[in-house]
């Protein structure tokens, strides 16, 4: 690795064979793949992404770090002149009138076929997946994973989810490998 010169007077030896190192790491996956003996996780067959646009409001979903705190939350997806997808996700932190909080990213299609597999990027070069594991045929409701099933989110066009629908999709998830008793209920408004 080449060091520009102005650096190489405050860098010792050892941080010339740790700069690399740390950019090795920053380049692993974001997330770690599934554990050889589970079963792949399935998408749907096909989803129109045209009709998939629009505002999705959170119903439930695993904890994740980067939600910590976060209620009424919810994702806005628009096409892109080149094809990709502009995502902003917007939740308040710790009560429906607290502050707004606004996250921005790109998401590209990796699966041409069925464009139910995404990469999300928040922040370069880290993108995560985004797999739509199952969809009403209306478009009304949406469930989103990723194959090492540490992420989950229901999501809706409203912001409550009729119960019997809700039951349905975890009856589903649990087919797909994930544990619905780990689903945090999002609070939204009414």
């Amino acid at each position: 690795m080449h060091i520009p010169t102005k650096f190489k007077g405050i860098l010792g030896p050892r941080s010339r064979l740790i700069l690399p190192l740390f950019f090795w790491l920053l380049a692993l996956p974001v997330q770690a793949p599934a554990d050889k003996d589970d079963v792949p996780l399935t998408t749907v067959p096909a989803v129109d992404l045209s009709r998939y646009l629009g505002k999705w409001y959170e119903i439930a979903s695993y904890p994740a770090w980067f939600q910590k705190g976060c209620t009424g939350s919810t994702a806005d997806y628009s096409l892109l002149p080149d094809g990709r997808i502009r995502v902003v996700n917007r939740c308040f932190k710790k009560r429906l009138d607290g502050p707004l909080k606004e996250s921005k990213g790109i998401a590209e299609v990796v699966d041409t076929v069925t464009h139910a597999k995404l990469k999300v990027c928040f922040f370069w070069p880290f993108k995560g997946d985004y797999w739509i594991v199952d969809l009403a045929p209306d478009y009304q409701w949406a469930v989103v994973g990723v194959p090492s099933r540490k992420y989950l989110w229901i999501l809706s066009r409203t912001p409550t989810l009729d119960p019997a629908v809700y039951d349905g999709i975890l009856r589903r998830v649990v087919d797909k490998g994930y544990d619905p008793t780990l689903l945090n209920l999002t609070v939204q408004p009414k």
